[in-house]
Protein backbone atom coordinates (compact mmCIF):
# COMPACT_ATOMS: atom_id res chain seq x y z
CA UNK A 1 0.00 0.00 0.00
CA UNK A 2 1.41 3.51 -1.16
CA UNK A 3 1.15 5.84 1.75
CA UNK A 4 -1.13 8.94 0.88
CA UNK A 5 0.06 12.47 -0.14
CA UNK A 6 -2.12 15.36 0.65
CA UNK A 7 -1.15 18.67 -0.30
CA UNK A 8 -1.67 22.25 1.09
CA UNK A 9 -1.54 24.97 -1.24
CA UNK A 10 1.21 26.81 -0.67
CA UNK A 11 0.14 30.21 -0.81
CA UNK A 12 -3.35 30.37 1.49
CA UNK A 13 -2.21 30.36 4.92
CA UNK A 14 0.12 32.97 3.76
CA UNK A 15 -2.11 35.14 2.40
CA UNK A 16 -5.03 34.61 5.16
CA UNK A 17 -2.34 35.22 7.82
CA UNK A 18 -1.65 38.75 5.94
CA UNK A 19 -5.29 39.31 5.67
CA UNK A 20 -5.48 38.92 9.75
CA UNK A 21 -2.51 40.63 10.24
CA UNK A 22 -3.67 43.82 8.41
CA UNK A 23 -7.12 43.59 9.49
CA UNK A 24 -5.39 43.57 12.99
CA UNK A 25 -2.78 46.38 12.16
CA UNK A 26 -5.21 48.36 10.72
CA UNK A 27 -7.78 48.35 14.08
CA UNK A 28 -4.98 48.96 15.95
CA UNK A 29 -3.64 52.13 14.13
CA UNK A 30 -7.52 53.45 13.98
CA UNK A 31 -7.56 52.67 17.83
CA UNK A 32 -4.96 54.46 18.80
CA UNK A 33 -5.64 57.66 16.79
CA UNK A 34 -8.86 57.34 18.41
CA UNK A 35 -7.72 57.87 21.67
CA UNK A 36 -5.03 60.20 20.81
CA UNK A 37 -8.37 62.26 19.12
CA UNK A 38 -9.98 61.83 22.79
CA UNK A 39 -6.90 62.70 24.44
CA UNK A 40 -6.86 66.03 22.55
CA UNK A 41 -9.99 67.13 23.32
CA UNK A 42 -9.64 66.15 26.92
CA UNK A 43 -7.08 68.47 26.87
CA UNK A 44 -9.45 71.38 25.25
CA UNK A 45 -12.07 71.00 27.17
CA UNK A 46 -10.06 71.38 30.36
CA UNK A 47 -8.32 74.17 29.23
CA UNK A 48 -11.78 75.43 28.43
CA UNK A 49 -13.42 75.19 32.03
CA UNK A 50 -10.10 76.46 33.71
CA UNK A 51 -10.46 80.33 31.54
CA UNK A 52 -14.11 80.01 32.07
CA UNK A 53 -13.45 79.32 36.06
CA UNK A 54 -10.88 82.41 36.08
CA UNK A 55 -13.36 84.59 33.91
CA UNK A 56 -15.99 84.46 36.25
CA UNK A 57 -15.42 85.88 39.15
CA UNK A 58 -14.45 88.68 36.82
CA UNK A 59 -18.03 88.98 34.82
CA UNK A 60 -20.06 88.67 38.21
CA UNK A 61 -23.04 91.32 37.30
CA UNK A 62 -23.66 94.60 39.19
CA UNK A 63 -26.27 94.44 41.54
CA UNK A 64 -27.42 98.13 42.17
CA UNK A 65 -28.65 98.21 46.01
CA UNK A 66 -31.71 100.10 46.95
CA UNK A 67 -30.80 103.62 48.44
CA UNK A 68 -30.65 103.42 52.44
CA UNK A 69 -32.82 106.76 52.62
CA UNK A 70 -35.41 109.16 51.01
CA UNK A 71 -38.45 107.79 49.81
CA UNK A 72 -37.78 103.58 51.23
CA UNK A 73 -37.05 104.78 55.15
CA UNK A 74 -40.09 107.21 54.97
CA UNK A 75 -42.26 104.17 53.54
CA UNK A 76 -41.03 102.19 55.58
CA UNK A 77 -42.06 104.84 59.01
CA UNK A 78 -45.47 105.40 57.24
CA UNK A 79 -45.67 101.09 57.52
CA UNK A 80 -44.69 101.43 61.23
CA UNK A 81 -46.89 103.92 61.98
CA UNK A 82 -49.88 101.86 60.56
CA UNK A 83 -49.15 99.16 62.58
CA UNK A 84 -48.86 101.69 65.46
CA UNK A 85 -52.63 102.45 64.64
CA UNK A 86 -54.00 98.95 63.70
CA UNK A 87 -52.47 98.56 67.28
CA UNK A 88 -49.95 95.77 65.91
CA UNK A 89 -46.81 97.73 67.42
CA UNK A 90 -46.77 98.76 71.00
CA UNK A 91 -45.41 103.11 70.82
CA UNK A 92 -42.12 101.58 72.59
CA UNK A 93 -41.59 98.68 69.93
CA UNK A 94 -42.20 101.28 67.31
CA UNK A 95 -39.16 103.60 69.09
CA UNK A 96 -37.08 100.45 68.82
CA UNK A 97 -38.05 99.99 65.27
CA UNK A 98 -37.89 103.68 64.36
CA UNK A 99 -34.32 103.94 66.16
CA UNK A 100 -32.94 101.10 64.27
CA UNK A 101 -34.49 101.96 60.73
CA UNK A 102 -32.68 105.24 61.00
CA UNK A 103 -29.75 104.02 63.08
CA UNK A 104 -29.72 105.68 65.87
CA UNK A 105 -29.80 103.16 68.27
CA UNK A 106 -31.72 101.36 70.15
Amino acid sequence: MRPVVVRRPVGAPLLRGALIGGAAYGVGRRNARNAQQDAAQDQAIAELQAQQQTAAPAAAPYVQQPPAGGQDIAAKLSQLGGMVQQGLLTPEEFAAAKARLLGTGG
